[in-house]
């Protein structure tokens, strides 16, 4: 990992993706309800809050492996909420 600024960057990039991503979904099906698509990015939204407090926690002994950790985190978080976006 290069550093904790790219890392923060990744979180910001995927998370914000994938909430444009939901925003297309809601653009292009507008007959569609958006109930299940804002509880979507209320998700991403929490993911983001959680991943940014445990990048930002100082009281770590390990830290590659903690921001090892957050990056797997992050991907599987992700998938699932894009898996989310693809059942919709």
């Amino acid at each position: 990992m290069a550093s904790i600024k790219h890392l923060k960057q990744d979180i910001n990039y995927i998370l914000g993706d994938i909430i444009e991503a939901v925003y297309i979904w809601e653009a292009t099906n507008p007959d569609k309800g958006t109930k299940d698509s804002e509880k979507i990015i209320d998700e991403a939204i929490a993911t983001f809050d959680d991943l940014i407090a445990k990048v930002n926690q100082r009281d770590v002994e390990n830290k590659k492996a903690h921001f090892k950790a957050i990056n797997a985190e992050l991907e599987t978080r992700g998938r699932a909420l894009i898996d989310k976006i693809n059942a919709l």
